[in-house]
């Protein structure tokens, strides 16, 4: 994973608890908001280094036509 996937997974993932903290959901307690911060910042590590790949897949090369004669 490089630099830049990881920061801007773990920059969503924050984003996100600002947001969920700032709705005020009455079942969101801070021992609650803690375990889902870090179960999402490991989630989006998770994501970005293992489901996101940096290469392309290869291309399909064409078969070579050699002409019997």
């Amino acid at each position: 994973m490089c630099a830049a996937c990881a920061i801007a997974a773990a920059s969503a993932a924050t984003g996100t608890r600002t947001w969920l903290q700032n709705h005020g959901f009455r079942w969101l307690t801070p021992r609650r908001l803690r375990a889902l911060t870090i179960a999402m910042v490991a989630g989006a590590a998770i994501v970005s280094s293992v489901g996101v790949s940096g290469s392309s897949a290869p291309t399909a090369h064409a078969p070579a036509h050699h002409a019997a004669r």
